[in-house]
């Protein structure tokens, strides 16, 4: 019989708490800039803009979050980082350009993501973290889906039109109809802001390293050196470098292929963005308990089939085989990145810090992001056809994986990696 799992600490369940929070107010707030970005009639570009401008900080930022986070109690740093969000909804309901507010959420962001997976690093044995990793990004991903649900209803004529301005014009200036919505974040971001007040302390302490930029940036350089010349962190961080920037380009391919292809609006367009998540969540819970995290290397062959099956959206003309289809793609993602990232996270752990490693995952993740889409917003301003992305995006992840099993074939033949 398979030994029962040990309980997880009550303070990963705190942190899981808030992860699910703060997830679930980014995604609402990415739909209601977008539908914010139409309602301004401004070009279709700009809303890959919105994506870029939320990623930007995650690589300006990244020698410098890590060591932050390891300066300084990660949860007093989560604060902070809940506090630039809520900063960046009062910018919104200032009638601010939905850009300028969706780059200070992303400062906010980029400082939060070392800070978390640095402390769930802390908090737990290697062998819990595929488990722990599996919890994270089920929570992860249902913020996704109720954050995209939520972010459809809160552009959607259910939701009442307030009059504005309010409070003496100090917020509620915009004259827009999204202002309702607007308020809803404010408060869901705010009290995320109050729920990382309660985040414990792990108790881990390093050294203490000097900020100078130009040492910061020196030091990041050989970090990043160091876990990419690494055969497992080299391996691990290339194929989640790749899904990351494709799988976040994808999100705002589904929402034009849900318009053209079916028809629907921007607020049911992201119910089935949101769909997705579902097989995410099931791909990723069914990875935490069957995938040890010594076995994690053997799933990189599975990558190839993803990249082969989202050519098929192109093959679907109905919103019930849409749905179906999108579950199918989550929950390949799921299972092989979930396993993917608890490698790297703890491989990272061993050659660096926590926060320090988490920062260079970040930095390269978000490096990808922002290539994919830079060039699908190239793509959208050369008026490229939808079938174009999609088989681009398929072939992409298809010959990528293919160099990474080719380059890294000792490895996920089965070299031990813990």
């Amino acid at each position: 019989m398979p030994a029962i799992p040990q309980p997880l600490p009550r303070a990963f369940y705190g942190l899981l708490g808030v992860q699910f929070l703060s997830t679930l107010v980014d995604n609402a707030f990415l739909i209601v800039a977008i539908a914010r970005v139409m309602e301004l009639a401004e070009a279709d570009w700009r809303i890959p803009l919105l994506k870029i401008g939320f990623t930007l900080f995650y690589v300006v930022l990244a020698p410098l979050v890590g060591p932050v986070a390891d300066a300084i109690r990660k949860g007093r740093v989560m604060v902070l980082s809940n506090a630039l969000k809520v900063v960046a909804m009062v910018l919104l309901l200032q009638g601010a350009d939905p850009l300028l507010a969706i780059v200070v959420a992303g400062w906010g962001a980029a400082l939060y993501a070392p800070a978390k997976y640095g402390l769930m690093t802390e908090l737990l044995s290697p062998h819990d973290l595929v488990r722990a990793n599996g919890f994270f990004e089920g929570a992860t991903v249902c913020a996704v889906i109720f954050g995209t649900v939520l972010g459809g209803l809160l552009i959607s004529p259910l939701l009442p039109v307030l009059p504005g301005p309010m409070w003496g014009g100090w917020l509620g200036a915009t004259g827009t109809a999204l202002l309702a919505g607007m308020w809803v974040l404010l408060g869901l971001n705010t009290v995320a802001m109050l729920m990382c007040l309660g985040i414990p302390d792990s108790g881990a302490r390093y050294d203490r390293q000097p900020l100078h930029p130009r040492v910061l940036v020196l030091r990041f350089w050989r970090e990043n050196l160091l876990l990419w010349r690494d055969a497992v962190g080299g391996m691990s961080m290339s194929v989640t470098t790749l899904l990351w920037g494709v799988g976040a380009t994808l999100q705002l391919v589904v929402l034009r292929w849900a318009h053209e292809a079916l028809g629907l609006p921007l607020d049911q367009a992201a119910y089935l963005q949101g769909v997705t998540a579902v097989g995410v969540v099931a791909g990723a819970m069914a990875a935490s308990r069957y995938v040890a995290l010594e076995r994690a290397v053997r799933l990189l062959p599975l990558g190839l089939l993803l990249g082969l099956v989202i050519p098929l959206m192109l093959c679907v003309h109905s919103i019930a085989m849409a749905a179906a289809l999108m579950v199918l793609v989550g929950a390949m993602a799921g299972f092989f990145v979930v396993p993917m990232n608890a490698l790297l996270q703890h491989r990272g752990y061993t050659l660096l810090t926590a926060g320090r490693s988490i920062a260079v995952q970040g930095f390269n993740e978000n490096a990808g992001m922002l290539v994919m889409l830079a060039v699908y917003a190239g793509a959208t301003a050369l008026q490229l056809p939808i079938s174009t992305l999609v088989l681009g995006f398929g072939a992409l992840v298809t010959v990528g994986m293919v160099l990474v099993c080719a380059a890294y074939r000792g490895q996920w033949m089965g070299v031990r990696v813990v």
